[in-house]
């Protein structure tokens, strides 16, 4: 028993992190950002509730016999609505005092007298009150999981016209009730069909697990239910690259869990060093960490830096000392990124083969160099996706931010210590020939290396946002062990459109079922 419970205890630890695998992305939408998803949705709600649909109100009363149909909204006003957090894992729509103004048709037969026209009604008072329950799916998707509903109207009014307007005055009260329940009847069916079906489409458009090129893809699905305070809805992704040609492959979370303490800006989205370190990782599975310089691709400046140095001396003896050159550079180990206050860097080591090419005859290895390197990383948004550059030179900015190459930004965070050294791994005195290469041949690559290096990163990789939204006033903030992008947020798109876009073809026999009847003109029909 004894035994039971110290194994127990010793295994607490891994089973707690296990339940609590730390995010490599984690997104916070704070108060300010509900603001804005709550003016689109609103005109969202405006659009789904005048396309509610009313069943037709028939029946009789003594000798008069009514027909009400064709019912349909004609405005709203919904000026006191309110969208707010509800901890756990809820979102509240709150809509108080509204008014609907409605028209619908009219048939009445009274004996042998029948009249037909129209009715201009308004109900006032309207107070809908909806909670949405957020959750992830199987998938790691964020889900509108759940939806309860209570709508009400207090008041309701209607203007007759026609010959027996005095008859529809004195059956208004019955009427008018009818119509009433029948309305509100119909407000939470077409607000659990806009959340749930239409709602849940537009966020079948952030991504989850797709391809970012031809080598690696990114999983961003979800770890747990969102957390939900009073002012903040936080959602923690997996946040995980992943070589196309594994996919399954897992890469064990590390690094420090992203904390966001910040609310001043409407979204931050924070990712730690482990998010990053997958991607090199992905890259360097994927076999593609390997850059090949040969002939006439290999810059002339550096053939000439090579050939009048110490490489000149091996090259005189070599048969072939004429023959093309080839340099092939390639990643040793996975590089890892490395996240402080004051910038971010990635170390990399890699080996530099230098050899000739003789035409129709073997190789002849020269060299091979071994590089240690610590480059700079300026990591920004472009639109939606996250891009890093990387820069090998030492470089700083005057007062006005006149030196270097990349201007200072606010949305960009640099590392201002690159580092670079090379040795030789055949011998201490190839190494120390070396020495006096370190400079030139890291301007070299610099100019040479590294633009091919960011040409290949230059499309980056997309924030999970749904489609339509996107973000300005990006500011970039680096802490231990990750970095915040704090930003606000507007719809390029409108919610409509979007769902629109993704809205499944209605078939024939739905679109026939739910399009409501038209009424018979016929007295003899009613």
């Amino acid at each position: 028993m004894a035994a039971g419970g110290c194994l127990l205890l010793l295994l607490l630890p891994s089973l707690v992190a296990a339940l609590h695998s730390p995010p490599g992305c984690k997104i916070r939408i704070t108060s300010k950002g509900l603001d804005l998803v709550k003016q689109e949705g609103l005109r969202f709600v405006e659009q789904e509730l005048q396309n509610i649909t009313v069943s037709d109100l028939h029946g009789n009363e003594g000798q008069f016999q009514y027909n009400i149909s064709q019912v349909k909204v004609t405005d709203l006003q919904l000026a006191f609505s309110d969208l707010n957090f509800q901890p756990q894992q809820h979102l509240v729509f709150n809509i108080n005092n509204a008014s609907i103004s409605l028209r619908f048709r009219r048939q009445l037969l009274y004996w042998f007298f029948y009249d037909i026209g129209s009715i201009n009604a308004s109900a006032d008072g309207v107070h809908i009150y909806t909670v949405l329950q957020l959750a992830k799916d199987e998938a790691g998707r964020l889900k509108i999981s759940n939806m309860t509903c209570n709508a009400s109207i207090a008041r309701m009014h209607a203007g007759f016209s026609g010959t027996l307007r005095k008859v529809y005055e004195f059956l208004s009260t019955f009427i008018i009730t009818g119509m009433r329940f029948l309305v509100s009847q119909q407000i939470c069916p077409s607000l659990e069909h806009a959340s749930l079906v239409l709602l849940n489409s537009l966020l079948d458009t952030v991504p989850v697990r797709n391809y970012v090129d031809e080598h690696i893809g990114i999983d961003y699905s979800l770890l747990r239910d969102p957390s939900i305070s009073t002012d903040t809805l936080e959602l923690d992704f997996k946040g995980m690259f992943f070589p196309r040609v594994r996919e399954d492959q897992e890469l064990e979370n590390h690094a420090v869990e992203p904390v966001i303490k910040e609310t001043e800006r409407m979204v931050y989205v924070a990712f730690s060093e482990y998010f990053f370190d997958s991607a090199m990782h992905s890259y360097f599975q994927a076999g593609v960490l390997t850059i090949e310089l040969q002939g006439e691709k290999v810059p002339k400046d550096l053939e000439v830096l090579l050939r009048a140095t110490f490489f000149g001396t091996i090259f005189m003896l070599s048969p072939s000392v004429d023959a093309p050159l080839r340099l092939v550079l390639q990643v040793s180990a996975p590089p890892r990124c490395t996240i402080k206050p004051s910038g971010t860097s990635v170390s990399v080591s890699a080996f530099l083969n230098i050899s000739l090419v003789p035409p129709d005859r073997p190789p002849v290895q020269l060299s091979s160099m071994a590089m240690e390197t610590k480059l700079s990383a300026k990591v920004f948004l472009q639109g939606k996706a996250l891009r890093v550059q990387l820069d090998l030179r030492r470089y700083g900015w005057g007062p006005m931010g006149a030196q270097g190459e990349f201007p200072p930004h606010p949305t960009h965070n640099c590392f201002l210590l690159p580092r670079f050294r090379i040795y030789s791994k055949q011998s201490a005195l190839e190494s120390l020939a070396l020495f006096s290469l370190q400079a030139p041949l890291k301007t070299l690559l610099q100019l040479t290396i590294m633009p091919i290096i960011n040409e290949r990163t230059k499309k980056g990789v997309q924030i999970p946002l749904p489609e339509g939204m996107d973000f300005t006033r990006e500011v970039v903030t680096n802490h231990a062990g990750f970095l915040t992008v704090g930003a606000d947020l507007h719809f390029s798109k409108g919610l409509r459109e979007v769902i629109e876009k993704y809205r499944p073809v209605p078939t024939a026999a739905a679109y026939s079922s739910s399009r409501p009847s038209e009424p018979s003109l016929d007295p003899s029909s009613l």
